[in-house]
Protein backbone atom coordinates (compact mmCIF):
# COMPACT_ATOMS: atom_id res chain seq x y z
CA UNK A 1 0.00 0.00 0.00
CA UNK A 2 2.99 2.95 0.56
CA UNK A 3 4.50 1.48 -2.66
CA UNK A 4 1.73 2.32 -4.59
CA UNK A 5 1.59 5.76 -2.52
CA UNK A 6 4.46 6.29 -3.66
CA UNK A 7 4.12 5.26 -7.52
CA UNK A 8 0.75 7.56 -7.88
CA UNK A 9 2.22 10.56 -6.02
CA UNK A 10 5.15 10.83 -7.99
CA UNK A 11 3.61 9.94 -11.11
CA UNK A 12 2.41 13.80 -11.21
CA UNK A 13 5.43 15.11 -9.09
CA UNK A 14 6.69 18.65 -10.15
CA UNK A 15 10.48 17.80 -9.36
CA UNK A 16 10.90 14.05 -9.64
CA UNK A 17 10.22 12.13 -11.94
CA UNK A 18 9.65 7.92 -11.25
CA UNK A 19 12.35 6.25 -13.46
CA UNK A 20 12.95 2.80 -11.98
CA UNK A 21 11.22 0.02 -10.22
CA UNK A 22 12.80 -2.41 -8.01
CA UNK A 23 11.66 -5.52 -6.18
CA UNK A 24 12.38 -9.29 -5.22
CA UNK A 25 13.52 -12.22 -7.56
CA UNK A 26 9.76 -12.78 -7.17
CA UNK A 27 8.51 -9.47 -9.63
CA UNK A 28 11.57 -8.91 -11.40
CA UNK A 29 11.02 -9.00 -15.09
CA UNK A 30 7.31 -8.51 -14.74
CA UNK A 31 4.86 -5.70 -16.03
CA UNK A 32 4.37 -3.64 -12.61
CA UNK A 33 0.52 -3.70 -13.19
CA UNK A 34 1.05 -7.09 -13.08
CA UNK A 35 3.60 -7.43 -9.99
CA UNK A 36 1.04 -5.24 -7.92
CA UNK A 37 -2.54 -5.39 -8.05
CA UNK A 38 -3.28 -1.84 -7.89
CA UNK A 39 -5.43 -1.36 -4.80
CA UNK A 40 -5.36 2.77 -4.67
CA UNK A 41 -9.23 4.25 -5.95
CA UNK A 42 -7.08 6.77 -8.46
CA UNK A 43 -6.07 4.94 -11.91
CA UNK A 44 -2.74 3.64 -11.49
CA UNK A 45 -0.47 5.28 -14.00
CA UNK A 46 -0.22 4.59 -17.36
CA UNK A 47 3.84 4.65 -17.66
CA UNK A 48 4.23 2.95 -14.10
CA UNK A 49 1.81 0.19 -14.98
CA UNK A 50 3.67 -0.40 -17.91
CA UNK A 51 7.07 -0.71 -16.51
CA UNK A 52 9.19 -3.48 -15.88
CA UNK A 53 10.00 -3.80 -11.91
CA UNK A 54 13.87 -4.66 -12.41
CA UNK A 55 15.61 -6.66 -9.60
CA UNK A 56 16.96 -4.81 -6.49
CA UNK A 57 20.35 -4.40 -7.53
CA UNK A 58 22.85 -1.15 -6.03
CA UNK A 59 24.13 0.77 -8.79
CA UNK A 60 21.61 0.16 -11.32
CA UNK A 61 18.67 2.64 -10.49
CA UNK A 62 19.10 6.73 -9.99
CA UNK A 63 20.56 8.57 -7.44
CA UNK A 64 17.42 8.69 -5.30
CA UNK A 65 15.68 6.02 -4.94
CA UNK A 66 12.49 5.58 -2.20
CA UNK A 67 12.57 2.65 0.11
CA UNK A 68 9.19 1.07 0.88
CA UNK A 69 10.72 -2.44 1.69
CA UNK A 70 9.78 -4.67 4.09
CA UNK A 71 11.83 -4.81 7.58
CA UNK A 72 12.90 -8.02 7.39
CA UNK A 73 15.54 -7.04 3.83
CA UNK A 74 15.46 -3.26 3.86
CA UNK A 75 18.49 -3.32 6.09
CA UNK A 76 20.86 -4.64 4.40
CA UNK A 77 19.73 -3.41 1.14
CA UNK A 78 19.25 0.09 1.98
CA UNK A 79 23.02 0.23 3.46
CA UNK A 80 24.29 -1.37 0.61
CA UNK A 81 22.35 1.52 -1.98
CA UNK A 82 23.93 4.09 0.33
CA UNK A 83 27.44 2.23 0.02
CA UNK A 84 27.04 2.23 -4.07
CA UNK A 85 25.96 6.20 -4.07
CA UNK A 86 22.28 5.99 -3.62
CA UNK A 87 20.27 8.52 -1.36
CA UNK A 88 17.96 5.88 0.24
CA UNK A 89 14.92 7.89 1.62
CA UNK A 90 13.41 5.19 3.09
CA UNK A 91 9.74 4.16 5.33
CA UNK A 92 11.45 1.18 6.40
CA UNK A 93 12.41 0.96 10.68
CA UNK A 94 15.79 -0.50 10.32
CA UNK A 95 18.02 2.81 10.29
CA UNK A 96 15.60 5.01 12.37
CA UNK A 97 17.29 4.64 15.46
CA UNK A 98 20.95 4.66 14.24
CA UNK A 99 22.40 7.44 15.80
CA UNK A 100 23.65 8.80 12.37
CA UNK A 101 20.86 8.68 10.51
CA UNK A 102 18.31 11.72 10.52
CA UNK A 103 14.35 10.43 11.90
CA UNK A 104 12.99 13.28 9.72
CA UNK A 105 9.54 15.30 10.18
CA UNK A 106 10.57 18.41 8.34
CA UNK A 107 8.33 20.45 9.92
CA UNK A 108 9.70 19.52 13.41
CA UNK A 109 13.35 18.77 13.20
CA UNK A 110 14.69 19.79 9.47
CA UNK A 111 18.01 20.71 11.29
CA UNK A 112 18.53 16.87 11.67
CA UNK A 113 19.43 16.64 8.32
CA UNK A 114 23.56 18.10 9.60
CA UNK A 115 23.79 14.32 10.09
CA UNK A 116 24.13 13.01 6.61
CA UNK A 117 27.57 14.60 6.92
CA UNK A 118 28.99 12.69 9.66
CA UNK A 119 26.95 9.76 8.33
CA UNK A 120 28.98 9.55 4.82
CA UNK A 121 31.91 10.65 6.38
CA UNK A 122 31.71 7.74 9.30
CA UNK A 123 30.84 4.89 7.25
CA UNK A 124 32.42 5.54 4.02
CA UNK A 125 29.07 5.77 1.90
CA UNK A 126 28.77 8.30 -1.18
CA UNK A 127 25.22 8.10 -0.74
CA UNK A 128 22.96 7.93 2.80
CA UNK A 129 19.49 7.11 4.19
CA UNK A 130 17.67 9.06 5.75
CA UNK A 131 14.31 7.95 7.48
CA UNK A 132 10.98 8.77 8.03
CA UNK A 133 9.64 7.77 11.44
CA UNK A 134 6.12 5.15 12.04
CA UNK A 135 3.23 6.04 10.97
CA UNK A 136 1.92 6.75 14.22
CA UNK A 137 4.77 8.62 15.85
CA UNK A 138 4.44 11.26 12.60
CA UNK A 139 1.11 12.53 14.01
CA UNK A 140 1.87 12.92 17.71
CA UNK A 141 5.57 14.25 17.67
CA UNK A 142 3.37 16.54 15.02
CA UNK A 143 1.02 17.46 17.59
CA UNK A 144 4.08 18.24 20.49
CA UNK A 145 6.36 19.72 18.45
CA UNK A 146 4.08 23.67 18.64
CA UNK A 147 3.77 22.47 22.82
CA UNK A 148 7.76 22.32 23.01
CA UNK A 149 7.48 25.88 24.36
CA UNK A 150 5.57 25.05 27.21
CA UNK A 151 7.76 21.97 28.45
CA UNK A 152 6.46 18.76 27.29
CA UNK A 153 7.00 16.14 30.32
CA UNK A 154 5.06 13.60 29.89
CA UNK A 155 2.59 12.27 27.23
CA UNK A 156 -0.08 8.95 27.35
CA UNK A 157 -1.49 8.56 24.17
CA UNK A 158 -3.91 5.72 22.71
CA UNK A 159 -4.28 4.71 19.00
CA UNK A 160 -6.93 3.97 16.67
CA UNK A 161 -4.76 2.50 13.46
CA UNK A 162 -6.37 2.09 9.94
CA UNK A 163 -6.07 -1.68 8.77
CA UNK A 164 -4.33 -0.55 5.40
CA UNK A 165 -1.14 0.15 7.50
CA UNK A 166 -0.80 -3.54 8.32
CA UNK A 167 -0.50 -3.82 4.16
CA UNK A 168 -2.30 -6.07 1.85
CA UNK A 169 -4.54 -8.16 2.53
CA UNK A 170 -3.45 -7.20 6.16
CA UNK A 171 -5.50 -8.13 8.69
CA UNK A 172 -8.16 -10.50 8.24
CA UNK A 173 -12.09 -10.03 7.92
CA UNK A 174 -13.08 -12.23 10.82
CA UNK A 175 -10.39 -10.76 13.10
CA UNK A 176 -11.02 -6.78 12.20
CA UNK A 177 -14.79 -6.83 11.14
CA UNK A 178 -16.82 -5.05 14.29
CA UNK A 179 -13.70 -5.75 16.31
CA UNK A 180 -10.62 -3.88 17.64
CA UNK A 181 -7.63 -5.33 18.17
CA UNK A 182 -5.72 -4.21 21.48
CA UNK A 183 -2.04 -5.18 19.71
CA UNK A 184 0.01 -3.86 16.91
CA UNK A 185 3.50 -5.45 17.23
CA UNK A 186 6.50 -3.37 18.14
CA UNK A 187 4.43 -0.37 17.43
CA UNK A 188 3.60 1.00 21.22
CA UNK A 189 7.91 0.64 21.57
CA UNK A 190 8.91 2.33 18.10
CA UNK A 191 6.27 5.68 19.51
CA UNK A 192 7.60 5.69 23.25
CA UNK A 193 11.44 6.26 21.24
CA UNK A 194 11.00 7.50 18.17
CA UNK A 195 9.60 10.52 19.47
CA UNK A 196 12.02 11.23 21.69
CA UNK A 197 14.49 10.96 19.15
CA UNK A 198 12.32 13.64 17.11
CA UNK A 199 12.00 15.91 19.37
CA UNK A 200 15.55 15.80 20.65
CA UNK A 201 18.91 17.91 19.67
CA UNK A 202 22.73 17.16 18.37
CA UNK A 203 20.44 15.43 15.53
CA UNK A 204 18.51 13.41 17.90
CA UNK A 205 20.96 12.05 19.55
CA UNK A 206 20.54 13.86 22.85
CA UNK A 207 16.91 12.59 23.29
CA UNK A 208 14.40 14.87 24.44
CA UNK A 209 13.34 14.05 28.08
CA UNK A 210 9.48 13.74 27.11
CA UNK A 211 8.28 10.26 28.76
CA UNK A 212 5.47 8.79 26.47
CA UNK A 213 3.25 5.92 27.18
CA UNK A 214 1.65 4.26 23.83
CA UNK A 215 -1.45 1.95 23.60
CA UNK A 216 -1.81 0.76 20.45
CA UNK A 217 -5.09 -0.68 18.63
CA UNK A 218 -6.04 -1.63 15.14
CA UNK A 219 -9.92 -1.05 14.05
CA UNK A 220 -11.99 -1.10 10.96
CA UNK A 221 -11.18 2.02 9.25
CA UNK A 222 -9.36 2.31 5.65
CA UNK A 223 -7.12 4.77 5.96
CA UNK A 224 -6.72 7.80 8.60
CA UNK A 225 -4.82 6.82 12.89
CA UNK A 226 -6.58 8.16 15.49
CA UNK A 227 -4.88 9.08 18.55
CA UNK A 228 -5.91 10.75 22.06
CA UNK A 229 -3.27 12.18 23.77
CA UNK A 230 -3.15 13.58 27.08
CA UNK A 231 -0.09 15.80 27.70
CA UNK A 232 1.64 17.14 31.06
CA UNK A 233 3.07 20.43 30.29
CA UNK A 234 5.85 22.41 32.63
CA UNK A 235 3.97 26.18 32.65
CA UNK A 236 0.14 24.71 32.28
CA UNK A 237 -1.33 27.15 29.74
CA UNK A 238 -5.27 26.70 28.83
CA UNK A 239 -7.08 25.23 25.94
CA UNK A 240 -6.91 28.30 24.03
CA UNK A 241 -3.19 28.99 24.04
CA UNK A 242 -2.63 25.58 23.23
CA UNK A 243 -5.01 25.63 19.63
CA UNK A 244 -2.91 28.96 19.21
CA UNK A 245 0.00 27.34 19.29
CA UNK A 246 -1.17 24.43 16.95
CA UNK A 247 -2.79 26.83 14.60
CA UNK A 248 0.37 29.19 14.22
CA UNK A 249 2.28 25.98 13.89
CA UNK A 250 4.88 26.15 10.42
CA UNK A 251 8.17 25.17 9.44
CA UNK A 252 10.62 24.87 6.62
CA UNK A 253 8.71 23.16 4.22
CA UNK A 254 5.07 26.02 4.58
CA UNK A 255 8.68 29.11 4.13
CA UNK A 256 10.04 26.94 1.23
CA UNK A 257 6.68 25.94 -0.57
CA UNK A 258 7.84 22.82 -1.28
CA UNK A 259 5.04 20.77 -3.43
CA UNK A 260 4.02 18.14 -0.86
CA UNK A 261 3.93 20.89 1.90
CA UNK A 262 0.44 21.28 3.02
CA UNK A 263 -0.74 24.46 4.69
CA UNK A 264 -2.03 24.31 7.29
CA UNK A 265 0.72 21.55 8.98
CA UNK A 266 -1.67 21.41 11.42
CA UNK A 267 -5.61 22.17 11.26
CA UNK A 268 -7.17 22.85 14.64
CA UNK A 269 -10.75 21.97 14.42
CA UNK A 270 -13.31 23.42 16.93
CA UNK A 271 -16.27 20.79 16.29
CA UNK A 272 -16.84 18.79 19.53
CA UNK A 273 -16.73 15.56 17.03
CA UNK A 274 -13.58 16.47 14.72
CA UNK A 275 -11.37 15.04 13.79
CA UNK A 276 -13.01 12.35 12.22
CA UNK A 277 -10.86 9.32 9.15
CA UNK A 278 -13.91 9.49 6.72
CA UNK A 279 -14.40 13.13 6.48
CA UNK A 280 -10.94 14.79 7.44
CA UNK A 281 -8.29 12.18 6.55
CA UNK A 282 -7.41 13.65 2.61
CA UNK A 283 -6.99 17.07 4.06
CA UNK A 284 -3.85 18.79 2.51
CA UNK A 285 -4.18 15.72 0.07
CA UNK A 286 -3.40 13.79 2.79
CA UNK A 287 -0.63 15.71 4.34
CA UNK A 288 -2.44 17.56 6.56
CA UNK A 289 -2.28 16.12 10.73
CA UNK A 290 -6.22 17.50 11.94
CA UNK A 291 -6.51 18.00 15.50
CA UNK A 292 -9.67 18.54 17.82
CA UNK A 293 -11.15 18.82 20.84
CA UNK A 294 -8.43 20.40 22.78
CA UNK A 295 -9.51 20.28 26.40
CA UNK A 296 -7.99 20.55 30.02
CA UNK A 297 -7.10 17.31 31.56
CA UNK A 298 -7.92 16.71 34.76
CA UNK A 299 -5.13 14.33 35.43
CA UNK A 300 -2.28 16.13 33.10
CA UNK A 301 -2.43 19.63 31.65
CA UNK A 302 -4.05 18.94 28.26
CA UNK A 303 -5.64 16.51 26.08
CA UNK A 304 -6.88 16.38 22.58
CA UNK A 305 -7.71 14.27 19.46
CA UNK A 306 -5.11 14.03 16.56
CA UNK A 307 -5.79 12.66 13.11
CA UNK A 308 -3.31 11.54 10.28
CA UNK A 309 -3.09 9.71 7.15
CA UNK A 310 -1.16 6.71 7.73
CA UNK A 311 -0.16 5.76 4.50
CA UNK A 312 0.13 9.36 3.03
CA UNK A 313 1.39 11.62 6.09
CA UNK A 314 2.62 8.34 7.78
CA UNK A 315 4.59 7.06 5.40
CA UNK A 316 4.78 7.62 1.22
CA UNK A 317 4.41 10.99 1.49
CA UNK A 318 6.53 12.28 4.61
CA UNK A 319 9.54 10.47 2.69
CA UNK A 320 8.88 12.38 -0.68
CA UNK A 321 8.40 15.81 1.62
CA UNK A 322 11.66 14.55 3.19
CA UNK A 323 12.75 14.36 -0.39
CA UNK A 324 11.70 17.66 -1.34
CA UNK A 325 13.43 19.33 1.65
CA UNK A 326 16.80 17.28 0.69
CA UNK A 327 16.47 18.99 -2.55
CA UNK A 328 16.03 22.09 -1.46
CA UNK A 329 19.00 22.33 1.07
CA UNK A 330 21.21 20.71 -1.60
CA UNK A 331 21.72 17.41 -0.46
CA UNK A 332 20.50 15.08 -3.11
CA UNK A 333 23.43 17.30 -5.24
CA UNK A 334 26.53 16.32 -3.35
Amino acid sequence: MVGQQFVARLAAHPWFSLTWLAASERSEGRRYADAAPWRLSTPIPADAASRLVEACVPGRGPRVVFSGLDASVAGDVEAAFAAAGHIVVSNARNFRMDPLVPLLIPEVNADHLSLVAEQRQARGWSGAIVTNPNCSTVMLAMALAPLRRFGVRSVIVSTMQAVSGAGYPGVPSLDILGNLVPFIGGEEEKMEVETRKILGEDGGRTPHGVTVSAHCNRVPVVDGHTLTVSVALDSRPDPAEVGEAMRTFSGRPQVLGLPTAPIPALLVMDEPNRPQPRLDVERGQGMTVCVGRIRPCGVLTTRFVVLGHNTVRGAAGAAILNAELMQADGWLSN
